[in-house]
């Protein structure tokens, strides 16, 4: 059971910053400024002994990969507007210019600090047997052993290229990884400069053999150091570094192109060539060849990074592994829902019992999978409708999806070809969908589509029936094992044919006249949920109990957050849940004495979009409204995207959203950091003599409320407190 005291306990007194201009610019805190805050935390959590060290590891990799997406695309476009001559503030009142001053200061103390960690990683795995080696470190046994895995299995892909009039400077592609060389011929000292780019199809570290069962791994580069005699004969090594290229990623395309799909696969080409936002390279590099490196790059001083340690954190992932279960989270198997077992299986008969929402990754994302899989061999469905905006390469949904066309059902496939870094993978599989037999259509050009939805048609008797799933997560099988998303599954005619109608705008640009129980942006979803914020507000001004609880990845839209900033002045307690970027500050006097906001970081990533309002009962009571969303509380996803708000209001659905749901990440303390009114995080304190609350744990180790089959609910653990009650 959870203790229902603490939903309820006094929100701290507001703090008094004067600095702070209620209405003016300084009442926002920086998008960009947040985000790498984030990346702070997820690095924090790579220091954190109460994870397991590969997993520490892990989210070293995490830190170092979200940061290059970072400068590929938002930086990237600061970048652009900078150098354009741009003025106009962000909603912070920072230019572009200011803020990549800021961002740059605070990414390079970031990426020193991954390094710092990384020493500190290296250590305990080598205690741990898992030893990081560098070419000094080789035995004659290692270096005979690896000289027949370099000529048999590195050799062949590596293209040596000289730099000099008859060899112009290559190109080097982004995320490009290279070793520059300065070289002299040993017969009469005759210097070269050459670079070797290390091909991102071989792994980076390469495995060594050892005797006594521990684990070592030599750099890829390092490898091609020991063996550079054989790429380049005659020739000794005076000085080299290596450098990493980071390049802008963002995509733009014509609006009124007439091929989507060729005007998509031209803009990928556009990105891999696109100008380069940062360098990476060794530190103590030859001043000459890092000289030549910037010019043919075209870089600044200041979009180069001297990294003295490893370039290319991310590629630490490879050493997250599987034989070292000791070293990693316990073993987790998500649970198959009672209900669905109660009924061997038939997902229509589970969802035609009642309403049911799956919670990922504790109950397994197989029961989505299986719902388009029954959906395409049942000979009564007639038609199946799917939105893809990320999805595995070999994606069982995809296959579901042509098999059912293949059948002769009606398959319709709306494919975003928009989504960002998976937008080759979404052309392919959009392809193969057309060539099974469904229609594919692309949505809006100004829009993306990030609604995620599925409609499956059957005829039962003289009737036909729409089942629908809606979701927070993409139908991405692999991610669902390690993001917390919800899945809905529902035969409610009204949700049916608000589905069919989202689907026909999709696919005929119809605009819906009406909706019956569901809100989309970027029609009707903003001002639905500031009218809701507003109703809040109200409720409290004639003394009734007035409460929200959201759950958000991000929350930085400015009319949002000020209707929030209303909402607490007026006396509403609002308790947020973010995990990444917040422009919101919280428990400030005179702007937001009545918010708080904290961050989940752990073992899975937070990925849900929840909102509850007390309706003038407070929270948590059965008179709540309760909705789930695909949509972050930001610009692009309330005026630029296509989103869902779906309304719960199946009492089970309800009470796990509000009473698990909300209630675990409200009380958790393990994995919380508590956002300050300044901007920053830290971490959650837990009284003395307490075991911290983990909300991840307590998913694992319970059952979800509306998928209890004929075991009952009454067991499973949820808040009992209920205001409407007294």
């Amino acid at each position: 059971m959870i203790d229902a005291d603490f939903l309820n306990s006094p929100v701290p007194s507001p703090v008094d910053l004067p600095d702070i201009d209620p209405a003016g610019p300084s009442r926002f805190y920086n998008r960009e400024l947040s985000w790498l805050g984030f990346n702070w935390r997820v690095l924090e959590e790579a220091e954190n002994t109460a994870v397991p060290l590969l997993e520490r590891l892990r989210f070293l990799s995490i830190s170092a990969t979200n940061l290059d997406e970072f400068y590929t695309v938002r930086v990237a476009g600061l970048r652009e507007l900078a150098k354009a001559g741009k003025t106009k503030p962000a909603a912070d009142g920072l230019s572009p210019a200011e803020q990549l001053v800021r961002i740059n200061e605070d990414a390079r103390q970031l990426m020193a600090h991954q390094q710092t960690v990384l020493g500190d990683l290296r250590r305990l795995m080598q205690d741990a047997g898992i030893a990081i080696l560098s070419r000094d470190d080789l035995t004659d046994d290692d270096r005979d052993y690896l000289g027949d895995v370099f000529l048999h299995k590195v050799f062949p892909v590596l293209s040596p290229l000289a730099i000099d009039p008859a060899h112009p400077f290559p190109f080097i592609p982004n995320l490009g990884f290279s070793l520059a060389l300065q070289l002299e011929r040993r017969r009469d000292r005759r210097p070269l400069q050459a670079l070797l780019p290390i091909p991102h199809q071989i792994d980076r570290f390469v495995p060594l053999p050892s005797a006594d069962g521990q684990s070592r791994f030599l750099p890829l580069e390092e490898l091609v150091m020991v063996h550079l005699e054989r790429l380049f004969p005659g020739y000794r090594d005076t000085g080299s570094c290596t450098f990493r290229v980071l390049r802008d990623s963002d995509l733009e395309v014509e609006e009124e192109a007439e091929d989507l799909v060729r005007e998509f696969e031209t803009a990928l080409k556009r990105r891999r060539r696109g100008e380069v936002v940062r360098l990476k390279i060794s530190s103590g590099a030859p001043a000459h060849l890092k000289s030549v490196i910037m010019r043919e790059l075209r870089v600044e001083g200041d979009e180069v990074i001297e990294v003295d340690g490893l370039i290319g954190i991310s590629a630490l992932s490879e050493l997250v592994l599987d034989n070292r279960p000791d070293l990693l989270w316990p073993r987790f198997v998500p649970r198959i829902p009672e209900r669905v077992q109660d009924h061997e299986g038939d997902l229509f008969a589970a969802i035609r019992q009642k309403d049911m929402l799956l919670h990922h990754p504790y109950e397994t994302f197989d029961m989505v999978v299986r719902f388009l899989q029954q959906a395409a061999r049942d000979p009564d469905v007639v038609a199946i409708k799917q939105t893809l905006y990320r999805t595995s390469k070999n994606s069982p949904i995809v296959e579901a999806l042509c098999e059912a066309a293949e059948e002769g059902k009606s398959v319709t496939a709306l494919v975003e070809l928009k989504a960002r870094f998976d937008e080759a993978a979404n052309i392919q599989q959009s392809r193969r969908l057309e060539r099974a037999g469904a229609h594919v259509v692309y949505g809006f050009v100004d829009w993306k589509t990030h609604a995620k939805i599925s409609s499956v048609v059957r005829r039962e008797g003289d009737n036909l029936v729409t089942y629908s799933h809606f979701g927070t997560g993409n139908y991405h099988p692999i991610t669902a094992r390690i993001y917390t998303d919800l899945s809905f599954f529902t035969c409610d005619a009204e949700l049916g044919r608000d589905a069919t109608r989202v689907f026909n705008y999709l696919s005929g640009y119809a605009q819906p006249e009406r909706l019956e129980n569901l809100s989309i942006s970027p029609l009707s979803m903003k001002k639905d949920l500031i009218r809701m914020i507003g109703a809040e507000a109200d409720f409290a001004r004639a003394g009734r109990p007035a409460q929200i609880w959201a759950k958000m990845n991000s929350i930085i839209e400015p009319d949002i957050i000020d209707a929030l900033y209303a909402a607490g002045q007026a006396g509403v307690k609002i308790d947020l849940v973010v995990r990444g970027i917040c422009g919101l500050r919280p428990g400030i006097k005179g702007l937001s004495p009545n918010i708080r906001i904290k961050s989940i970081v752990g073992r899975f990533l937070e990925h849900s979009r929840i909102v509850c309002f007390g309706n003038g009962y407070g929270l948590p009571s059965n008179g709540a409204r309760v909705f789930f969303s695909s949509a972050d509380w930001m610009g692009r996803n309330l005026s630029r995207r296509v989103e869902t708000l779906v309304e719960c209001k199946t009492q089970t659905v309800k009470d796990q959203i509000v009473r698990q749901i909300m209630a675990a990440n409200l009380h958790d303390q393990a994995q919380s950091w508590v956002m300050q009114p300044d901007g920053h995080f830290l971490r959650a304190e837990v009284p003395e003599g307490t075991v911290a609350f983990n909300c991840h744990r307590f998913f694992m180790e319970n059952p979800s409320l509306s998928g209890r089959g004929s075991a009952g609910a009454s067991d499973v653990p949820r808040l009992t407190h209920d205001p409407q009650a007294g």
